[in-house]
């Protein structure tokens, strides 16, 4: 399959259509009011989508999706990234789909029934609480939760923070250390699902990014789990396989996040080539006739469609040699589509001058927001790390020795 077949083009144009005509109008409402401003028309466009056979075009056909191809969903979601509220209307939207692409692979009957199938029909929300604050998050081999097993049950301490969309969230999948003392760092830790009205489980704010709170699924938690008890049948896959089921879920959240922000680019780089084709700055004179500004806008261009090839080569490389083939190609885009989206944003706002900081565009919205691109997920800097890495050992440069009292990498 290739991005540019026609039958991609088609069901394309039709997200596009119906984003333009029922999730675009309410993008104004949700900056100046937030998500319960607009979650009564979300929830109607959604189930309009369901109707016009749009819904989740990446779950399988058996639980109401397309059964969309990697490259189909990458083309997809550039189309509603163009939006904050886009993937959310099409059920596409962090941390809900990799939750869901988690437990579609390593859910238990029961969990699937009480669980999966709930949220791939949009009925509930789910969270992801890995991050903590005491902890660098770029090392999940740190994390100091902790899961006693106490009989048929086991037993949950601990505090995690960017906890996206924990408000309002019937379930949480959590990992946390159930045995500290494995001989392999790496098998330390669990998956467990944490039902949010479980006693002891609780969400002790949103926090603010940016000076912005927000609320719903457009909010990031910090929780708390103080002696949450939950039986056996609610861990996730094998004690001590937390990490590996970690770096599976990244991988494709890390392929999910490079394609929304292709559409968020696209988006911030049309605004600013209208601005600047109707900005007037004197008679006769638009913004778009000054050299920098059109040196701007031909920089982010290039960057984007430069980006966009890299994301959708490495969509077709998973597609026909799975994820651990292309890793290096995953570590790649996280890095260039974080930072190509970066600056096309600051482009924009320097653009639109004082009213790109206001929210009458989506930019100050997306600035806030995506600047964290380059932090989740593994930060810049770990992955510059792991290319160069890799580069040089393919290169015969032995791996540097682990100095004592560190981890692998």
């Amino acid at each position: 399959m290739d991005f540019h077949d026609a039958e991609i083009q088609t069901l394309v144009r039709r997200y596009r259509t119906f984003l333009d005509a029922h999730v675009m109008p309410l993008e104004a409402d949700f900056l100046a009011g937030g998500f319960a401003a607009v979650a009564p028309a979300l929830d109607a466009a959604r189930t309009r989508a369901k109707a016009d056979g749009l819904f989740a075009p990446q779950l399988p056909p058996e639980l109401g999706g397309l059964g969309a191809a990697l490259p189909l969903v990458g083309a997809i979601s550039q189309v509603l990234g163009r939006t904050p509220l886009g993937h959310y209307v099409f059920h596409m939207q962090a941390p809900d789909v990799s939750n869901m692409e988690l437990l579609l692979r390593a859910a238990t009957p029961a969990q699937r029934e009480r669980f999966l199938l709930p949220l791939t029909r949009g009925e509930i929300r789910s969270c992801f609480a890995m991050t903590e604050p005491d902890k660098a998050g770029s090392n999940p081999l740190q994390i100091a939760a902790r899961a006693v097993r106490d009989g048929d049950d086991w037993v949950l301490t601990g505090r995690k923070w960017f906890t996206s969309s924990a408000d309002g969230a019937a379930f949480a999948i959590t990992m946390a250390v159930s045995d500290p003392d494995a001989a392999r760092p790496h098998e330390r830790a669990t998956f467990f699902i944490v039902p949010t009205d479980t006693p002891g489980f609780r969400l002790e704010r949103n926090l603010p990014v940016m000076g912005h709170a927000g609320s719903g699924w457009a909010s990031h938690g910090e929780v708390v789990f103080e002696g949450v008890r939950i039986p056996d049948t609610l861990r996730v896959g094998p004690v001590g396989a937390g990490f590996a089921m970690a770096q599976e879920r990244l991988g494709p959240g890390r392929i999910h996040h490079a394609m929304r922000w292709l559409g968020i680019t696209e988006r911030a780089l049309e605004l600013m080539v209208a601005h600047a084709a109707t900005r007037e700055l004197a008679p006769g004179v638009r913004l778009g006739h000054k050299d920098t500004v059109q040196a701007w806008i031909a920089d982010s261009w290039v960057e984007l469609e430069a980006a966009r090839g890299l994301v959708e080569r490495t969509a077709l490389r998973i597609e026909r040699e799975g994820q651990r083939a292309a890793r290096l190609d995953i570590s790649a885009i996280k890095l260039l589509v974080a930072n190509v989206l970066d600056r096309v944003l600051d482009r924009a706002i320097q653009a639109h001058g004082a009213l790109g900081m206001t929210d009458l565009t989506p930019l100050a919205f997306w600035y806030r927001h995506e600047r964290a691109a380059r932090i989740y997920d593994g930060p810049d800097e770990v992955h510059r790390a792991l290319i160069g890495r890799d580069l040089l050992e393919r290169a015969g440069m032995p791996r540097h020795p682990t100095p004592p009292g560190r981890s692998g990498g």
